[in-house]
């Protein structure tokens, strides 16, 4: 009896949290998810940018927000539902570096690239006193939650600069702004494009904060060098250069189940480029899908599309008729 109650229990759960994308079957709609960033990110906001873009194509993309780029990976990997992802490169480059943990070989085994996209910028937002990077040296920084990509670029940055703090905190944006206007700790990173929302709406004149400048010799022979142009943030009076990171479009397929779907998504951003630099998040103007990506493959459903694919592959068999009985289990049953 408590077996069966536990697999009740089990296939409940699991239908409860297919509801909806049953319910966008059941419209014939193709369905697929994406895991981006903090609510407050611009990931976030490339992820519903994408979302508005393939509705027109009657492709019902889910928008998973997370905790940053080493939590994409992983949930790319492993979680159902999560079938592309975010990630940054420097993520993706130690991912694939790391050669003697066998999880990892296995993720870099089977994640692929679908498309380069914008580069996110290095923020250190500090203290007024704090003038340049090397002024961190015995501070307080916060530097992510250790499930996000600036977790890592942190990590990096400081070992590369031998710039040691005093105090790295392991703590997210929303904690780590209001420990820094608390006085708690000296600056903390925020990896992402501008503008950041939570930056814009967040920080005042009055707090006091500025941001910091990377120009340190180390962490630009790592990273490629960026500015953040005056009057990005209403608080922000001069230009500021910093360094940047690329954010990749990733995906995992298991067992190709959403392949013309992913390549269908892929294809779209390719089309509608123009459409997402009007209507989307100013990133969207700085996209180059050119951009290379080494030590990665692409997705080969992503290299194999073309704009008949999904309509050849549809009009080969008759369409099923609606049931949705069948679309329930295919939903709880489906990677």
């Amino acid at each position: 009896m408590g077996k069966c109650v536990i697999v009740i229990v089990w296939v409940t759960m699991m239908v409860h949290s297919a509801f909806l994308p049953a319910m966008a079957a059941d419209n014939g709609q193709d369905v697929l998810g994406i895991i981006t960033g903090d609510v407050k990110s611009t990931a976030h906001q490339i992820g519903m940018d994408l979302k508005a873009l393939v509705r027109r194509s009657n492709i019902h993309l889910a928008v998973f927000d997370s905790r940053g780029s080493v939590e994409n990976i992983y949930a790319v990997y492993q979680r159902p539902g999560n079938h592309m992802g975010l990630v940054q490169s420097d993520v993706l480059a130690f991912v694939a570096k790391v050669d003697n943990d066998h999880r990892l070989r296995l993720i870099a085994d089977k994640i692929k690239w679908v498309h380069p996209l914008y580069n996110q910028e290095i923020h250190i937002l500090g203290k007024e006193e704090i003038r340049s990077f090397s002024d961190l040296a015995d501070k307080r920084v916060a530097i992510g939650h250790v499930e996000s990509g600036a977790y890592l670029t942190s990590r990096l940055i400081f070992e590369i600069s031998g710039v040691r703090p005093r105090q790295m905190a392991a703590i997210g944006d929303s904690l780590a702004l209001a420990a820094l206007k608390a006085g708690s700790i000296d600056a903390m990173v925020t990896v992402d494009g501008f503008p950041v929302e939570r930056l814009a709406l967040e920080v005042a004149p009055a707090d006091g904060l500025h941001l910091i400048p990377v120009t340190h010799e180390g962490v630009r022979s790592f990273y490629p060098a960026s500015r953040i142009p005056a009057g990005t943030y209403p608080w922000q009076t001069t230009d500021v250069d910093t360094v940047s990171v690329m954010v990749v479009l990733v995906a995992y397929d298991f067992r190709n189940h959403y392949c013309h779907t992913i390549g269908n998504v892929a294809w779209l951003i390719k089309e509608n480029l123009d459409w997402l630099r009007f209507n989307g998040h100013p990133k969207w103007k700085t996209v180059d899908l050119s951009e290379p990506v080494s030590g990665w493959e692409q997705y080969p459903c992503v290299t194999d599309f073309t704009s008949t694919s999904v309509e050849a592959e549809t009009g080969s068999s008759p369409a099923r008729k609606p049931n949705p009985v069948a679309d329930a289990i295919e939903a709880v049953f489906r990677p």
